[in-house]
């Protein structure tokens, strides 16, 4: 983008973005992806398989409390994370519901101007018309 191009509010609210918020986003937009699901997924299946079917070595038999914990701690930080990204994106929202207002406010004062100014070129075309049809 060129110095002298209008910077749009997306780009003015996404630039004003701080460490914690592009982190929050960041860490949301793994959290919600397949790749994580699928690789999550897999590592469970993993450890319940490896835990089940170990002869010698359990680290986490049955009822896999570790994996419950581990569970437990990923969801204690995940979700006010998760709630940060989703603050943010509200408010994002906010502000583009506001710029969409006051784009459609300035809108219908333009239409409003231009209805006027046709009305105006209306009654003077009248004017010469009925000023044509009496000569």
């Amino acid at each position: 983008m060129s110095p002298r191009a209008a910077r749009t509010w997306h780009d003015e609210h996404h630039g004003d973005r701080t460490f914690g918020q592009r982190l929050a986003d960041g860490t949301a937009r793994i959290l919600g992806s397949w790749p994580f699901i699928i690789g999550q997924t897999v590592l469970v299946s993993l450890w319940i398989v490896l835990n089940v079917t170990a002869v010698i070595r359990r680290w986490d038999p049955y009822p896999f409390i570790l994996l419950n914990l581990m569970f437990s701690v990923q969801a204690a930080y995940a979700a006010p994370i998760l709630m940060m990204s989703q603050n943010r994106q509200a408010e994002r929202d906010r502000y583009q519901a506001q710029a969409d207002f006051d784009t459609n406010e300035k809108a219908e004062c333009e239409i409003e101007d231009i209805q006027a100014h046709l009305d105006t070129i209306e009654k003077s075309l009248e004017r010469i018309e009925t000023a044509t049809a009496r000569r």
